[in-house]
């Protein structure tokens, strides 16, 4: 049973990369035989493994890194059909894949994800008894602590126990989190976000979603709603959105709601033949990627006068990232951002594969289960 404190070192390494018995003294503020007992008791369980040699003013020292192969995760997305998984190692890397069928029924996914994962692991050559728990990324509200499916429109599910379920299903620990969490959770374990305290993911597709990173940690909210930015009012008395308010951010932003437009137009609905009309000089092109920036950039930069992030991530699952939409997104940021000379605005854009939900998904299993995120 891993303690808190074997805990803390497992985080440090996987933030800071390896890390000598020294620098984990000072920055664990133990002493130097309680480190030395602590890394041997990890190295013992296969955790760490002994690295590069640093040599300085002193006696050699040996970076102590995370050993990939000590344990594996299991992530599941929910958010699309066929449902995606994923199995990857300590080091977040994918080491296994496959597929299930899109059945919504609780009780059928259960039974689908215990038959995948004796799959997946066979074809990966993976020891059953090195998996350490599975994530499952939910397009919904969600209880984490609990296991709690609290509502999914796109599944149909409303208080549905799935991790409980899931747990009993596989023998393995459950744990059960918004997609939009486990995507940002995903970025900030093993992604591009590694070792910022403070940041967030901003994902566009059919729908937006957002999760955020505070104090290094998954930021929740006191219900698990935080980082509902699609469902925030960007235009008062706008069009009307699935959640029964008007002017959402989804109603404007949303590769869905950019389709409707396009279509009602008369213009192609996929945003990347969307953008190259707008480059190429069609107003009605032009004018719908505007105000769809505008809306998605004036909610990004409130995000960033309110969370002051070091690092945003927008990722896109379609379109260029360099082309009218993202233009715009970006200038509104810089707009509507109250210019400051020790913040400077660092918003990255990505290309969002539909596997990356199912690796936050593992990540999540790598955070709550072994890392104590």
């Amino acid at each position: 049973m891993l303690t808190e404190m074997h805990a803390h070192i497992l985080r440090l390494i996987n933030q800071s990369g390896p890390l000598s018995r020294m620098e984990l003294v000072r920055q664990l503020g133990v002493s130097k035989a309680t480190m030395s007992a602590l890394a041997a008791d990890l190295i013992d369980r296969g955790m760490l493994a002994e690295g590069e040699v640093v040599y300085g003013a002193g006696r050699p020292s040996v970076r102590l890194e995370l050993a990939a192969s000590s344990a594996f995760f299991i992530g599941v997305s929910l958010a699309s059909a066929p449902f995606i998984v994923r199995l990857t190692d300590l080091h977040g890397s994918v080491v296994g894949e496959a597929t299930m069928g899109a059945g919504t029924d609780p009780d059928d996914v259960a039974g689908a994800i215990a038959r995948v994962v004796d799959e997946i692991v066979v074809s990966a050559g993976v020891d059953r008894e090195r998996l350490a728990g599975i994530g499952i990324a939910i397009p919904g509200l969600v209880d984490a602590e609990a296991g709690t499916c609290i509502r999914s429109t796109l599944l149909g599910w409303r208080d549905v126990a799935i991790g409980p379920m899931i747990a009993q299903a596989t023998g393995l620990p459950a744990f059960v989190e918004n997609d939009a969490n486990a995507l940002a959770l995903g970025e900030h374990l093993f992604g591009s976000l590694r070792g910022s305290d403070a940041c967030a993911v901003i994902s566009i597709g059919d729908g937006i979603g957002c999760g955020l990173i505070i104090n290094g940690e998954l930021h929740r909210g006191a219900r698990g709603g935080a980082g509902e930015i699609a469902h925030s009012t960007i235009e008062l008395n706008g069009l009307p959105c699935k959640c029964g308010k008007r002017g959402c951010l989804d109603t404007l932003a949303s590769a869905k709601s950019i389709a409707n437009f396009a279509r009602e137009a008369g213009l192609p609905e996929n945003l990347a033949a969307l953008d190259e009309a707008a480059d190429h000089g069609s107003q009605d092109a032009i004018a719908i990627l505007h105000r769809a920036g505008a809306a998605l950039g004036l909610s990004v930069s409130q995000l960033i006068q309110t969370m002051d992030p070091a690092r945003i991530v927008i990722a896109l699952s379609e379109g260029p990232l360099d082309g009218p939409y993202t233009r715009v997104i970006r200038q509104t940021i810089e707009a509507n951002v109250m210019s400051s000379e020790t913040r400077q605005i660092d918003v990255a854009m990505t290309r969002l594969g539909r596997e990356a939900w199912a690796v936050g998904a593992a990540s999540v299993a790598a955070g709550r289960g072994l890392f104590r995120l």
